[in-house]
């Protein structure tokens, strides 16, 4: 594998306006709000080849060299400017879907993106999610920040079939010891994933990951991303497909839920029944932050029983059911139609998309969903591949 390496100082090259409109509508678009943050995409390209990665959806797999769509100031004045984006709350990720941050060419945009954000005085969370090399001189800048609550996710999977994952795992667990063993300011989260039953769910793939928790301030764990684009690529190289059906949603099947969560409940080494480990991104990031998880995942509550007493404690405290009339006004001037419901666990809404709806969730920190898509009992925000009904119950 070739990781580019670009020469001193020099800049990434930006993309002309006539390659940029080439590219799928949704990849220009530098901003996109997901779950876990308001998403800032300004370079695409990476050479890392991860079978699984959301670039399958973007069209732009087989672009390996990075290059950027704009300068890093007009990225930072498009995050900032964005209708969606508030100073101190909206939480922020960047280069999450197109490339890997610390690839040697794509850091220095990055450093220069962070501290642009870190000189306006903004407190917002921010999310970077890699698996290549940090070195300890990375921590020292990513500790220079004074003001953003950072956060490095570190992807480790484990997978040793070198056609899904030919990145060789052992470089971001180095990666996941120098940043916990150089924290200062930042965290840092063990982003174990994707776990798919049959590539990386041996009992040595679980000792490993639990060894790994103990060099990071949480973890947490998620299934694989299948959607039809990625199932193309593997059926194209001859990769065994790991499920018959596609997916909206995560895969994570309730029998590799149990076999996790029964092998980290026996761990020596944690102080709670599983440690800092969690469904949840937010929940980590909070977690690590010593802070209530910022998407309302306390409401609810099934997804909690893992967690550490403490932060219990900090998300009861946190956790307000919204005032109905409030919610719907907002609801309302965001485009939803029908009726608003604010139950014990959700807002729930219909005619909103996923932008506007996790505007309110983290205006309000409270869940909010779509009733045409309910999040059933215990699958919450998973497929309901590999599960099977208990109660019936739904949040919609």
């Amino acid at each position: 594998m070739t990781v580019p390496v670009a020469p001193h100082g020099r800049a990434l090259p930006i993309l002309s306006p006539q390659k940029i409109r080439g590219l799928k509508p949704s990849l220009a678009d530098v901003v996109e709000y997901r779950k876990s943050g308001l998403s800032l995409n300004w370079i695409v390209g990476c050479p890392l080849e991860c079978g699984y990665c959301v670039r399958h959806l973007f069209d732009n797999f087989e672009m390996k060299v990075p290059r950027r769509l704009m300068s890093d100031e007009e990225a930072v004045a498009s995050l900032v400017q964005h209708k969606y984006f508030e100073p101190h709350r909206t939480p922020i990720q960047l280069l999450n879907r197109a490339t890997d941050p610390m690839l040697p060419v794509v850091k220095p945009h990055l450093v220069n993106v962070l501290r642009h954000l870190d000189n306006q005085g903004l407190t917002n969370h921010v999310l970077i999610i890699t698996r290549w090399r940090v070195e300890p001189e990375d921590c020292a800048v990513l500790n220079s920040f004074k003001n953003l609550r950072l956060t490095v996710l570190v992807t480790h999977s484990g997978i040793d079939n070198e056609k899904i994952e030919p990145v060789d795992s052992n470089i971001a667990a180095a990666s996941l010891r120098t940043l916990f063993d150089h924290a200062e300011r930042y965290r840092t989260v063990l982003y174990w994933r994707p776990i798919v039953p049959g590539l990386n769910g041996s009992d040595a793939h679980l000792e490993r990951a639990r060894e790994l928790s103990a060099h990071a301030h949480a973890t947490v764990f998620t299934g694989l991303f299948f959607r039809k684009e990625i199932a193309a690529f593997y059926e194209a190289y001859g990769l065994p497909l790991p499920y018959e059906d596609t997916a909206r949603r995560k895969i994570m099947p309730q029998a590799a839920e149990k076999r996790i969560l029964d092998y980290f409940h026996t761990a020596e080494h944690v102080t709670a029944p599983w440690g800092a480990l969690f469904r949840k991104t937010s929940c980590a990031v909070a977690y690590a932050h010593g802070e209530a998880d910022y998407n309302g995942h306390y409401g609810i509550r099934e997804l909690c029983n893992i967690c550490p007493q403490e932060q219990l404690a900090l998300c009861r405290l946190a956790w307000r059911k919204p005032d109905l009339a409030e919610v719907t006004q907002d609801a309302r001037e965001l485009g939803a139609t029908g009726t608003v419901e604010v139950t014990e666990r959700a807002i729930i809404v219909e005619g909103l998309d996923e932008p506007p709806r996790y505007y309110l969730q983290h205006g309000y920190g409270y869940q909010c969903h779509d009733r045409a898509k309910p999040h059933h009992y215990r699958q919450h925000g998973r497929a309901p591949i590999g599960w099977k009904a208990e109660n019936g119950t739904t949040t919609a």
